[in-house]
């Protein structure tokens, strides 16, 4: 036996509620003429707060609406409807609907939904079964004002899945489920797999004392969305690091127009500073995205941090291994890129120490590349400067005491880089050349360091014995 992929219809597979496009088509079609009462206010209350006894006590009566009416009454308007839900699921609910049916598990919709007026959108969407309420036809052709079978909610959808599972010889230990409702717990807790998706709030605190994984289908995987809000962590974390929040530092946002409002991009720049974290925060808040950030493995391990992290969005780079960058880093940002969203990276792996801070231009890891290669979106380069005099190396802490003399942090969004799409290597050197070119010359073509200037870079500030060479005082 094998297993299935169930998803629910509405804040699942949607992000909202489909009554208000069914209603409209319905109403369009004039196989209605009017709202039922309390629609606007109960779908609102839904797309906010999720379903509601009232919200379902709407749809049991959905039935009535369709007696005596033929069968296929309500066929014009289903397929308008499906117009307008198509275009609203999200990209990573698409992907993973296509990860099921290449493992080889049927794709069925369970949705309290009346059947005929979601078989044309499941049908677009590749799925391969529907589970949904029926209205029961009378041998004239015509609803009978009766549901055929169950009332596919809450215990009803689960008695109808096992029906349908026993008959399909699907185990529902292996099968996976998605929703977004606390009334689809026993469905949730009858398969082996089960994914809290936009959960509500009573299904939210479920899903954490059982451990079930939270998604939503408009974000990667793992990135948190503030309950309610609806709004990624990161983005509350933007809205709230405004540059008055770090006083000590002196901020210069330039080129953020040149980060697509839309759509996906690759963004790659330079590493100076344990700072440049806040530096882009404060800089993602003038482009209005959020972003995938690569980052190393040690971040993510450090506890409580690397959790912040992911929720955040950050993906783990594990260069440990023998791929320097990282299989599954790469094959998470390709997914991000896949979704239309911003994946960004510090090439360099690491802020430069000693020597290496001094020397012109820039290497690293070919990563940033090799996206752009397989994806073809555009490459936004970024430059950061100063941050390394909020934060040096050599520093635990930023420097919050120099309120006076506040050193000025610059992070610049250039034009998309130019690729030739030849060669991985060739095209990385001009990714590089894009970001040193908007560094100032004293970055740029940076002086020979006097031995504080050295120390500084080192994580203990002692510059070792075989590098004093290089600094002014050390000739």
């Amino acid at each position: 036996m094998t297993g299935a992929a169930f998803f629910d219809l509405d804040r699942t597979l949607l992000p909202k509620a489909s009554g208000p496009a069914l209603s409209a088509a319905m109403r369009q079609t004039g196989v209605v003429s009017a709202r039922m009462p309390g629609e606007s206010l109960l779908f609102g209350y839904f797309n906010l707060l999720g379903e509601s006894l009232g919200s379902i006590a709407l749809a049991r009566q959905a039935v009535l609406v369709a007696k005596g009416r033929p069968s296929d009454a309500f066929d014009e308007a289903a397929l308008l409807a499906a117009d307008v839900l198509e275009p609203m699921v999200g990209p990573f609910a698409r992907m993973l609907i296509a990860e099921h049916k290449e493992a080889g598990r049927p794709v069925v919709l369970a949705t309290t939904t009346p059947e005929h007026l979601v078989l044309p959108l499941a049908e677009r969407l590749g799925i391969d079964a529907v589970i949904a309420t029926r209205y029961e036809v009378g041998e004239d052709g015509r609803f009978t004002g009766r549901n055929d079978g169950h009332f596919v909610w809450s215990m009803g959808k689960i008695a109808a899945v096992r029906e349908w599972a026993q008959e399909e010889g699907i185990d529902l230990d292996q099968s996976f489920a998605y929703s977004d409702s606390i009334y689809d717990a026993p469905l949730l807790r009858a398969v082996g797999n089960p994914g809290a998706v936009n959960p509500d709030p009573r299904l939210q605190a479920l899903a954490i004392a059982a451990r079930w994984p939270t998604l939503h289908f408009d974000t990667s995987p793992g990135v948190l969305k503030l309950p309610v809000l609806g709004m990624e962590l990161q983005r509350a974390v933007t809205l709230l690091s405004r540059p008055e929040v770090f006083p000590y530092a002196k901020f210069t946002i330039r080129g953020a127009e040149n980060v697509p409002a839309t759509g996906p991009a690759i963004m790659v720049g330079n590493h100076r500073s344990y700072f440049d974290v806040v530096a882009m925060v404060v800089a993602m808040n003038r482009t209005r995205r959020t972003a995938r950030f690569l980052g190393k493995k040690e971040l993510f391990d450090i506890p409580g941090v690397g959790s912040f992290f992911r929720a955040g969005g950050g993906i783990s780079v594990d260069r440990r291994g023998d791929d320097p960058d990282s299989p599954d880093a790469f094959a998470a940002a390709v997914r991000s890129l896949a979704g239309g969203e911003i994946v960004a990276m510090m090439p360099e792996g690491t802020i430069p120490r000693g020597i290496e801070f001094f020397r012109p231009g820039m290497s690293g890891f070919p990563g940033a590349a090799r996206l752009a290669h397989l994806s073809k979106v555009p490459v936004i380069p970024f430059a950061i400067t100063g941050t390394e005099k909020v934060w040096p190396r050599s520093s635990r802490i930023p420097r919050v005491t120099n309120l006076l003399g506040r050193p000025e942090v610059t992070v610049t969004f250039g034009e998309p880089v130019e690729l030739k799409y030849r060669s991985v290597p060739r095209d990385m050197e001009r990714i590089f050349d894009a970001i040193t070119s908007m560094l100032p010359d004293e970055v740029r073509e940076p002086a020979r360091p006097t031995l504080a200037e050295l120390a500084l870079t080192y994580p203990d500030g002692r510059v070792p014995e075989e590098d004093r060479w290089f600094a002014v005082d050390g000739e």
